[in-house]
């Protein structure tokens, strides 16, 4: 169980500050269940989650060692050369990846897209709007957690990625 005032990753939420612990007054009497009241970092807003609930995946911020280990180890995390037939397919593989809620598949999931990015560039070619979404909703997870972890903004971290991953262009 969490405490209060405690960083956690909240689905695809994002980065979310444990506010209370308790049961709110709006639930019926019959629910027992105790609750999280989370409070987004970045977006606007309150949630309501049961502390057992298994639905939706909640977990600690990853910590400040964690994140920079990944962040000076991008060179070296796995490129995902995902091939496939259909849009469906890739929009399936690149969900099973954020369901997974893993930091370093994020972050090479971001790489890949973004290398693809870059040889679409090369040969004066539009990366897909799969791609793109994608890209977009795991850095907007990777920034937020990297930056909360890190005690920096969203914008260093994604400068500093960005940076990195800038020697890929082709």
């Amino acid at each position: 169980m969490f405490k209060e005032n405690e960083l956690v990753m909240y689905g695809s939420t994002g980065v979310c500050r444990v506010k209370e612990i308790g049961r709110p007054s709006f639930v019926d009497k019959d629910d027992k269940r105790i609750y999280y009241l989370l409070e987004p970092v970045f977006q606007s807003g309150v949630i309501y989650t049961p502390i057992d609930n298994e639905k939706v995946p909640i977990r600690a911020v990853i910590s400040a060692e964690s994140a920079s280990e990944l962040l000076n180890n991008l060179d070296e995390l796995e490129i995902d050369d995902y091939k496939c037939k259909s849009s469906q397919q890739l929009s399936q593989h690149y969900q099973s990846i954020l369901e997974n809620h893993c930091c370093a598949d994020l972050l090479a999931m971001t790489k890949s897209i973004y290398i693809k990015s870059m040889v679409a560039d090369r040969n004066k070619k539009h990366l897909g709007q799969i791609d793109k979404r994608y890209m977009k909703r795991a850095e907007d997870l990777i920034y937020s957690e990297f930056a909360v972890a890190l005690d920096t903004d969203r914008e260093d971290v994604e400068r500093y990625i960005k940076d990195k991953l800038g020697k890929y262009i082709i």
